[in-house]
């Protein structure tokens, strides 16, 4: 197989807490890369499996994996994630890259992957962050099972322009998660483009949101999360009813609602500014006229291209991590 050519440079960084049953597939497929990072930071992140044995034995073999050991610790949310990155960023002193990325450690990728990613961030020097669509082993497909469409990039494998990373302040550390949808809508709402392509796909080994709880607890969770993110209220309640149709049928449906009516009741705060509530409620309804006008049209609805590709026009950077504009 031989090595793909590209004047840019990329770096990854996978925070991996309790992944030993996935881990090991995670980093013969990034071995086998036609093109490899300069640097790939796997961050252990106090797990009490055998993780970061196995991690440890691949960075013995590889002079470009490193691994950091960080310590046991009792409590579990999504900021620990973010905590994480930035270990695996300060490790990165002194290495050269263009591109960051946030790998999971439940992932296999083609072995052009990357290569394929770095062809698209030079053809199109807008393109902050990039990635592609994602299946999983029950048969979902983010292509065609989601809504987020092609502007969004899904956060198991997102992957920056180093300077639009460091625009949008980086990752921000929110408990409840929705760490990636922060970072690739903040950057949209700055100007960046954001693609998610659907010409390859990477495989992702665990169901989303089952790593502590069950998918009727995932239903509610997603309601909450919806809330807190600024979600429209019509949006939401047509959300629901649609899932209404699919299994668990009522009762998936009826779990996001609940969840998301549930939010302000018990003093939820959103996590989001006023300015991208704003911008995520637009791209909401304009996904609706979308769909509403396909219906009308008695057209397939198209879920991967309800909204047309962003147009960059970047605004000014946001330089302090913990205080970006995003943020409420």
């Amino acid at each position: 197989m031989q090595p793909h050519s590209t004047s840019l440079r990329y770096a990854l960084i996978t925070p991996a807490r309790n992944e030993g049953r996935y881990i090991e597939n995670t980093i013969r497929s990034v071995a086998q890369q036609t093109l490899l990072p300069s640097r790939w930071v796997i961050v252990n992140d106090g797990s009490t499996d055998d993780t970061g044995m196995i991690a440890a034995r691949y960075a013995n073999q590889y002079n470009w994996i490193t691994l950091i050991d960080l310590p046991p610790r009792d409590t579990r949310n999504f900021a620990a994630k973010v905590h994480a990155f930035r270990a695996g960023q300060a490790a990165m002193a002194g290495v050269e890259y263009d591109i960051i990325g946030n790998l999971d450690a439940d992932v296999t990728l083609d072995p052009d992957h990357f290569a394929f990613l770095m062809s698209k961030f030079e053809e199109d020097p807008d393109l902050g962050v990039a990635g592609t669509v994602f299946r999983e082993d029950d048969g979902y497909n983010s292509e065609t099972d989601s809504f987020e469409g092609q502007n969004y990039v899904s956060g198991q494998c997102q992957i920056f322009r180093r300077v639009c990373y460091e625009d949008i302040g980086g990752y921000f550390p929110s408990e409840i998660g929705c760490i990636d949808w922060l970072a690739v809508t903040t950057a949209r709402m700055m100007g960046w483009r954001t693609r998610s392509f659907r010409e390859k796909w990477f495989h992702h080994h665990r169901p989303l949101g089952t790593a502590t709880h069950g998918r009727i607890r995932k239903g509610f969770d997603y309601g909450r999360k919806d809330y807190q993110m600024g979600a429209h209220p019509l949006w939401e309640f047509i959300r629901c009813g649609y899932q209404m149709t699919k299994r668990p049928y009522l009762v998936g449906g009826m779990a996001i609602l609940t969840g998301y009516t549930v939010g302000p009741l018990i003093g939820r705060k959103r996590i989001v500014s006023k300015a991208l509530m704003t911008f995520h409620r637009h791209e909401q309804m304009m996904k609706l006229r979308a769909i509403l006008w396909s219906v009308a049209r008695f057209r397939k609805i198209d879920n991967f291209s309800l909204l047309p590709v962003t147009t960059a026009k970047r605004s000014a950077p946001v330089h302090n991590g913990d205080d970006q504009t995003s943020l409420a």
